[in-house]
């Protein structure tokens, strides 16, 4: 049995593969765009889908090209199977939106960077929003935060899969520094002692979001 390509995710045919270059925020450099459009004609790849995590699928390849498509992109691979962050899903935020009140996109790269290549006990996907209207789905990812003119609300274990779940809010208006830091003290929690492929939605299932607050030395 032929072991499966790096970074590829084998599609229902048991024959082609799918790839998902790595484009945090759903930023895509021109130099990206430009290996990508390459690449897609270079190698006949017959589908480019883009995901709902803001990131471009190629899908419809076989085994033995796989190797060359990672080369000649020049990106990083974008986690789409493994048990860690799979991505940070943002709008724009300040930058441009005129609705912005905080820094979307920043926030977002920061918090992707700290955690890329960490083991978790499942899948993480963090969506965080430049204002209140929260078009980052803020609310049903594992990790989201929310911009406000004060600060940033922090919110856990939020899923929109089968079992959708409104994450809980863990705090509100708090300054960047103080987000990340609540941020991470949240994942390690999480990583200490949810179960294996347990998603942070299921994992405050079980413990409650009182007990998980409380271990983080948060009011309820």
């Amino acid at each position: 049995m032929t072991d499966t390509p790096k970074g590829a995710i084998l599609q229902r045919d048991g024959e082609t593969y799918a790839i998902v270059p790595r484009t945090p925020v759903g930023l895509v450099p021109r130099e990206t765009l430009e290996a990508l459009a390459r690449v897609v004609q270079k190698y006949e790849i017959p589908i480019v889908k883009i995901t709902s995590g803001q990131r471009l699928a190629l899908v419809g390849m076989k085994a033995d090209v796989i190797d060359d498509i990672w080369e000649d992109l020049g990106t990083d691979i974008g986690r789409a199977t493994e048990l860690c962050v799979h991505y940070a899903q943002a709008c724009p935020g300040t930058a441009v939106c005129r609705f912005g009140v905080q820094d979307s996109l920043g926030m977002a790269l920061e918090l992707e960077k700290m955690y890329v290549g960490i083991d978790l006990p499942a899948k993480v996907k963090f969506g965080v929003s430049g204002c209140p209207f929260c078009c980052g789905e803020s609310y049903v990812r594992d990790v989201g935060l929310i911009g406000t003119k004060k600060g940033w609300h922090v919110i856990f274990g939020g899923n929109s899969g089968g079992k959708p779940r409104i994450g809980d809010l863990l705090a509100e208006n708090l300054d960047r520094d103080a987000a990340i830091e609540l941020v991470r003290r949240a994942l390690e929690y999480y990583k200490e002692n949810g179960k294996k492929r347990e998603r942070t939605a299921r994992f405050m299932n079980r413990i409650g979001a009182t007990q998980f607050k409380s271990a983080l030395g948060l009011s309820d």
